[in-house]
């Protein structure tokens, strides 16, 4: 016999309607369980090795925090989309390297250059995505355009400050732990991305902004009639994907030790994906964040798939490529209504 209180047991039941009504976080939930199975049936048991795994985990944030900016960036609407963030996070990277080796010494001062390595490439992120917001929400630039360019802007500042050749850092313990050390089994970076996304969910569910995001996206008319500053909403948006692209950034340098100008080349592609296939709408207004966590996690499982089977890079960006052509397409078929077309006798017209 149930020891819960009706009222209880009802709550418990209505969360969990809640929870799987969604078909796309089911159909997202199911592919990250079957895509772990297909790699421990074709890899070996070694795939769902503690080691692999949280090699995995370190993996996701760099991907994961591009892509929470490209949905940021859709919800926003009027095509709204960032193309400069892998751009940004190597500049970001760079300038941090550059400047803080000029006034902290790493071999004297470890913890002292870390933090101030983090603090610059927050910086420029920040400058960054300013820039971004500026051009898109008061010179009324097409956001696609403006990325692209910005894009441009911080490739060539990037391959200007280092003449086209990679930075190293070399080995510093807490740089060096940001980007791989764990806690309690789990990576601090990833811990960290999770920590971002779960702090962005609180924005966008429970604050004015979250709630003007989502009616900007939606209908920017009924917006701008409500009062809202769209043009404030568009910049600070921006403003916040680039602060994600310098976090990715600093994980990036921290991970590998050095930066580089064409790091991850393919990164806003493959976090577009990310995006597309989390149910987030191209055109703006709806997109769920916990879908966009799995969507990252389940093409980082593919990914380390394809590794364990040595299946070429080149291949890989292929798959992402069709892959991403085939979301968008899906996302436009509307099945219901295809289905009414096909048999109009079955759903007559209301």
């Amino acid at each position: 016999m149930s020891t819960q209180s009706p009222q209880k047991e009802l709550a418990a039941n209505s969360f969990a309607a809640r929870l799987f009504a969604d078909r796309q976080l089911n159909f997202l939930l199911l592919t990250n369980v079957a895509v772990l199975a297909a790699a421990t049936l074709l890899a070996g048991a070694d795939f769902i090795g503690l080691y692999n795994l949280q090699s995995m985990a370190a993996q996701v944030p760099e991907l994961g925090l591009l892509a929470l900016g490209v949905m940021l960036a859709m919800i926003s609407g009027n095509g709204g989309i960032d193309l400069s963030g892998i751009a940004l996070a190597n500049l970001s990277g760079m300038v941090a390297g550059l400047l803080t080796a000029l006034v902290v010494s790493p071999d004297e001062a470890p913890l002292a250059y870390t933090l101030m390595f983090l603090g610059i490439a927050i910086g420029v992120g920040l400058i960054g995505g300013m820039l971004n917001g500026v051009l898109i929400a008061w010179a009324g630039l097409t956001p696609i355009l403006a990325t692209l360019g910005t894009q441009l802007l911080f490739t060539g500042a990037a391959v200007v400050l280092t003449n086209g050749s990679a930075l190293r850092l070399g080995y510093i313990e807490p740089l060096d732990d940001f980007g791989n050390a764990t806690m309690l089994g789990v990576p601090l970076c990833f811990a960290l991305f999770l920590a971002i996304a779960g702090l962005i969910t609180v924005v966008l569910r429970f604050t004015p902004f979250g709630v003007h995001l989502y009616l900007l996206g939606t209908n920017a008319k009924a917006a701008r009639y409500a009062g809202i500053a769209s043009q404030r909403v568009i910049f600070l948006t921006y403003t916040v994907c680039g602060i994600l692209a310098s976090v990715a950034g600093a994980i990036i340098a921290a991970r590998t030790s050095s930066v580089k100008w064409d790091y991850g080349s393919s990164y806003v592609m493959i976090a577009i994906l990310i995006v597309v296939a989390a149910g987030v709408r191209p055109e703006g207004g709806y997109g769920r964040l916990i879908c966009v966590v799995l969507s990252a996690t389940a093409l980082q499982l593919l990914s380390s798939m394809f590794n364990f089977l040595d299946v070429s890079n080149f291949f890989r960006d292929c798959a992402w490529g069709l892959m991403l052509l085939i979301f968008l397409a899906v996302s436009r078929f509307d099945a219901r209504a295809w289905w009414q077309a096909q048999f109009p006798a079955k759903f007559p017209a209301k």
